[in-house]
């Protein structure tokens, strides 16, 4: 199978503006495209994940990824999938959370000479004269085609601010300079981006000619994959110092019965056939998927070492099976304690298994709280600092959240 037609069997694929050319560059291996991150946090986050793999296989098939940060657009703030307006940031946080997005998208992307690149569009957008963007870019935009994009509608019932209204220019401006410097000539995106990425193509062919060579594709669900980068408790995040190997594996065992095989189709690089092979199973051979997907993806963010560890801790959580060296652990401090020892409630806030102690004392009193094994009733249950000796006590919250509490 070749490498359009896979992305297509996996369900990857949603528009593109010309598909015959688009399929020729890609299974030739003649693509030079660009996915966009803005940098709003100092880590990547299981949201991005569909497009780093998606590079990862493009590049495999010998096309040429430019990972291309939003240290400029970043300033600014994108409305699509919105309806809010996100806070600004100060140029020392995006140019920080660059350089993170950087460390992470290398275990994905060979950045050897020639195989790739990184470029971060701060390098023209805060060039830009205000006068030269609105004769040279601002011209070929439309306002009444602007205003009919999916991404403005939905931000106009709340207020669109003037300085959103120009992300779409921005973006536009991006491909056009990524096309004229480093020979660019697709672009990928999420289908929230579809009139963005669109813009851009129009823009090339406005300011280089009809017969500019452009091509446009989006990305099935990726508006949805974002929100996979959001649990209950907060983020999914790459950076094991905020989400740990272990909670990562967790996350993907979890995932509904419904997406174990989509997930697999989308995020792993196992073979089409056999994930094929899975669609009539059902039952406990769902959380054999959902097990080899987990894995598979926590070898790919973390590395197989952390995999291993992450999924030997799992089933010795919950089968029975193997050590619990591997789990989660959280060691209390001298002064996590009061004369000698510690509540429940605290235990719960500081080992990170409930957010406050109101949110602990209402997992206690609804019955969710155990202690080795014993469920835990009172609030007012304490315990002393030799209690937490040696392997510790084993600290679960609900039917899915344990942590192992020892002491420093």
């Amino acid at each position: 199978m070749n490498c359009y037609e896979e992305l297509v069997a996996r369900g990857l694929i949603a528009q593109v503006t010309n598909e015959e050319e688009i399929k020729k560059m890609v299974n030739a291996g003649e693509a030079t495209f660009y996915i966009g991150f803005d940098p709003t946090a100092d880590s990547l986050h299981v949201g991005h994940f569909m497009a780093l793999c998606l590079m990862k296989r493009l590049q495999m098939a010998g096309n040429k990824p430019i990972a291309l940060i939003g240290g400029g657009t970043g300033m600014v703030g994108d409305p699509s999938g919105r309806t809010d307006m996100r806070q600004m940031m100060t140029e020392k946080t995006i140019a920080h959370n660059c350089e993170c997005f950087k460390k992470q998208m290398s275990r994905f992307i060979d950045f050897s000479e020639g195989k790739a690149l990184m470029v971060n569009n701060a390098d023209w957008l805060l060039k830009l004269n205000y006068v030269e963007l609105l004769r040279e870019v601002g011209a070929c935009f439309s306002v009444n085609n602007m205003l009919r994009a999916e991404c403005y509608k939905q931000r106009m019932e709340k207020g669109l601010s003037f300085l959103e209204f120009n992300y779409m220019i921005m973006q536009s401006y991006d491909f056009y300079m990524l096309f004229q410097e480093y020979g660019c000539n697709m672009q990928f995106g999420g289908d929230d981006q579809w009139s963005n990425m669109l813009g851009g193509t129009e823009l090339i062919r406005r300011k280089l000619g009809k017969d500019a060579h452009a091509m446009t594709i989006t990305l099935l669900l990726n508006s949805e994959g974002k929100k996979m980068g959001k649990t209950q408790s907060g983020a999914v995040w790459l950076d094991p110092d905020k989400t740990s190997p272990y909670d990562f594996y967790q996350y993907w065992r979890n995932v509904a019965d419904a997406d174990v095989l989509k997930c697999l189709r989308m995020l792993t690089f196992l073979p089409i056939e056999q994930i094929d092979e899975m669609d009539h199973w059902e039952g406990s051979q769902l959380n054999t998927a959902k097990e080899i997907l987990a894995y598979e993806l926590t070898k790919l963010v973390h590395g197989e070492e952390e995999a291993q560890k992450a999924q030997t801790a799992a089933k010795a959580l919950f089968g029975g099976q193997g050590s619990l060296d591997h789990m989660p652990s959280h060691c209390l401090k001298e002064e996590d304690f009061v004369d000698g020892r510690i509540d429940i409630l605290a235990v719960l806030h500081k080992s990170g298994l409930a957010g406050s102690r109101s949110e602990a004392r209402r997992n206690v009193e609804q019955g969710g709280v155990s202690v080795n094994g014993a469920q835990i009733k009172d609030i007012k249950t304490t315990y002393s600092r030799e209690d937490f000796a040696g392997e510790g006590m084993m600290v679960k919250r609900g039917k899915k959240n344990f942590m192992k509490v020892m002491v420093v």
